[in-house]
């Protein structure tokens, strides 16, 4: 390999007839890492991971997978993929889908120790067709697990499932990583990659828009998020030196700024009844949809 990179895409280009998915994107998956790859609908993002475990072949440009070729079983045998969506036999129970799956490797993880890392080990006996759907997404987890792999796929794996079981997840995630288990998460929840990644990747129009650590990101968009109740009407707090976007909702006017001080000043001065006064940093979804405007396909 040209790097220590457990998987790679160089200069790759996509088509789909005449419409072109990626274009010479660069994109690396770096061992020990967990990597966010985020992006609007239709950015790239499966199109990348389908490239990556060999589902499909680049047009142009070169793919890796540890160090070969991804389309061989044999560079697939240390990768687990967790897609959206997956087929499974629906009439047979938990556990007999996870051993099945664990026949194709040389060096599996226990069923039982997948079963319990995944949360299922009190489902192990119950039909596929009889599970919720974040049951089900568990299902497809536990068997991208099983066989031991050195770099996991996951495509929005805690879509279905509620607060508490998507903190679970979490914890299961980084008690992976902490194992040796490199990681790559696409996910909506951008909360979800602000507490997992180490280093976040935004596609927008099949081309990588930002490359970085959540901190790194979130730095790409300058100012804080300042809100408050207000006797002004909004145009008035438009009308502020240095105010950028101003919304209301509920009775509740929140601008950004790069200068928020500034903005403060003037708003207090012109309102000195100003109540219920929150001062906030800028999240990684500013970031995302400032990255991303008039990147959607």
């Amino acid at each position: 390999m040209a790097s220590q990179a457990l998987a790679a895409l160089r200069g790759v280009t996509k088509r789909y007839g005449a419409i072109t998915a990626v274009t010479r994107i660069d994109l690396e998956i770096r061992g020990g890492e967990l990597l966010s790859l985020l992006g609007v609908n239709g950015a790239g993002k499966t199109t990348a991971l389908s490239l990556l475990t060999g589902q499909l072949k680049a047009d142009e440009g070169t793919v890796e997978l540890f160090g070969g070729d991804p389309t061989l079983p044999a560079q697939r045998k240390r990768l687990g993929v967790m897609l959206q969506e997956a087929e499974l036999p629906e009439k047979l129970k938990v556990g007999e889908l996870v051993h099945q799956q664990a026949q194709y490797f040389d060096a599996p993880l226990a069923v039982d120790e997948t079963l319990a890392i995944s949360g299922l080990t009190e489902l192990a006996t119950r039909r596929f067709d009889q599970l919720s759907g974040g049951q089900k997404r568990r299902v497809q987890f536990a068997i991208a697990l099983v066989g031991n792999p050195k770099l996991l796929l996951i495509d929005e794996p805690t879509t279905g499932l509620d607060v508490g079981a998507r903190r679970q997840f979490w914890q299961v995630v980084r008690e992976l990583k902490a194992r040796g288990v490199s990681i790559v998460l696409t996910t909506h929840y951008l909360e979800e990659a602000d507490a997992l990644a180490d280093r976040i990747v935004v596609i927008g129009k099949g081309r990588v828009l930002a490359d970085g650590t959540p901190a790194a990101i979130k730095a790409r968009v300058q100012g804080r998020r300042v809100g408050a109740r207000t006797n002004l009407h909004i145009e008035a707090v438009r009308a502020f030196a240095h105010a950028g976007e101003v919304t209301l909702s509920e009775g509740r006017v929140t601008l950004r700024s790069p200068r928020v001080e500034d903005v403060l000043r003037q708003w207090l001065a012109a309102d000195p009844h100003l109540s219920d006064l929150t001062v906030e940093a800028l999240s990684l979804e500013d970031a995302f949809l400032s990255l991303t405007q008039g990147a959607a396909p």
